[in-house]
């Protein structure tokens, strides 16, 4: 909750730090991109670091780092300083995504994992709430600086807490080498069960990268859609908010889903309803629009618990941390390019013709989860 919360308090002081560093528009957005390009980056070194030291030691100084981080800005005395901070936030929350992912797909093992994964996640969207609404209520009251160093000093008690608390696991037991012709039959199968899990993995990786960048690409376009239709700025500004609140019930409410109706037809019905409602918000009256989008909002982020859930099915348990961290790289990633690549479509064909672009990309993910389904299959059979 915290790293998300911390992720996306950015957004509540992009436009304070603009007016007090002087900072253009394009120089203010950057900001946003060192704290995410850091971590996204470091997805894969910090597993590599869990794997050596512990996820618990290693999850608790990120999200030191990540307090840290506001603390600094709150003494900021110019933009580089800033900027330094920032880098440091990103090294810090470029280890939640996949150790806690890890940590908890270790605790609840099996079928239990993809509604604890929701859970995790769900929690991650309240903090996406919680922690930039406190920022504007305290901002209120006193100036940004101490707000955000208030708000930075719970990141380092939490992180007294995490690595007090969090459960040291053992290492997870590597499968044994063939001795005799009954165990090289075995062997020979476990080889051909884990090409069938790499084919899984890479079918879900597509998938994750196409779900980032319509996601991400959704979310640059709406404001200047509802803008277009006569929505003042902060207006617009609330929709994004109403996006996440469904969102965050979407998470609970697709791992539930998907463990009674199965991963690909409910990521094949949240594509179909998630693209079908961007047409209807392009096409219906503002107000009608604003009533949807939370029902939006439920399907466009609440389908990320299935497609990250699937993670641990198509790997080995060893392997867990690590390919958490490559399928956090590659979906991060796609978050952080469809901005600008949604936004140059924009510019080309107009907003409208965006919305309807992202639309079919967002069709276009149902063959990839019947991929994804069919390597499933064939992996638990």
């Amino acid at each position: 909750m915290l790293h998300d919360g911390y992720t996306d308090l950015i957004w509540v002081a992009l436009p304070i730090w603009q007016a007090e560093f002087g900072l253009s528009y394009a120089a203010a957005g950057a900001l946003r991109t060192i704290f995410t390009g850091i971590m996204a980056i470091l997805q894969i070194p910090s597993s590599i670091a869990a794997e050596r030291i512990g996820g618990g030691i290693v999850l608790a100084l990120g999200t030191a780092l990540c307090g840290l981080c506001y603390c600094l800005a709150g003494f900021s005395s110019g933009f580089w300083w800033l900027v330094a901070a920032l880098l440091l936030g990103g090294i810090g929350a470029a280890t939640q995504h996949p150790i806690g992912s890890a940590l908890v797909a270790h605790a609840y093992a099996g079928p239990r994992s993809l509604k604890a994964l929701g859970a995790y996640n769900f929690a991650g969207d309240v903090g996406k709430v919680l922690l930039p609404a406190s920022a504007s209520a305290l901002i209120l009251v006193m100036p940004w600086r101490p707000a955000y160093g208030l708000l930075g000093l719970i990141g380092i008690a939490a992180a007294a807490a995490i690595f007090l608390l969090t459960p040291r696991f053992a290492p997870e037991a590597a499968p044994t080498e063939a001795t005799s012709a009954g165990t090289a039959a075995e062997a020979g199968e476990a080889a051909a069960q884990t090409g069938r899990m790499r084919s899984g993995f890479r079918a879900l990786v597509a998938l994750g990268i196409v779900d980032g960048l319509t996601r991400g690409g959704f979310f640059v376009l709406l404001p200047f859609l509802l803008t277009g239709k006569g929505a003042h700025v902060s207006t617009a500004g609330f929709a994004l908010t109403f996006m996440f609140v469904g969102g965050a019930a979407g998470k609970l409410a697709c791992g539930w889903f998907a463990t009674r109706f199965g991963k690909v037809f409910t990521i094949a019905l949240s594509k179909t309803l998630t693209a079908g409602g961007m047409i209807a918000v392009m096409l219906l009256p503002l107000e009608f629009a604003f009533v949807l989008l939370p029902f939006l909002g439920i399907m466009l982020n609440g389908v990320t618990t299935v497609t990250y859930g699937s993670v641990p099915d198509l790997v080995t348990p060893q392997q867990r941390t690590r390919a958490f961290s490559v399928f956090y790289t590659v979906t991060l990633g796609a978050l952080a390019i469809a901005p600008p690549a949604s936004g140059l479509v924009g510019d080309l064909i107009g907003i409208p013709g965006a919305v309807i672009v992202v639309s079919v990309l967002t069709v276009a993910t149902i063959p990839l989860a019947f991929l994804l389904g069919s390597q499933l299959d064939r992996s638990n059979a």
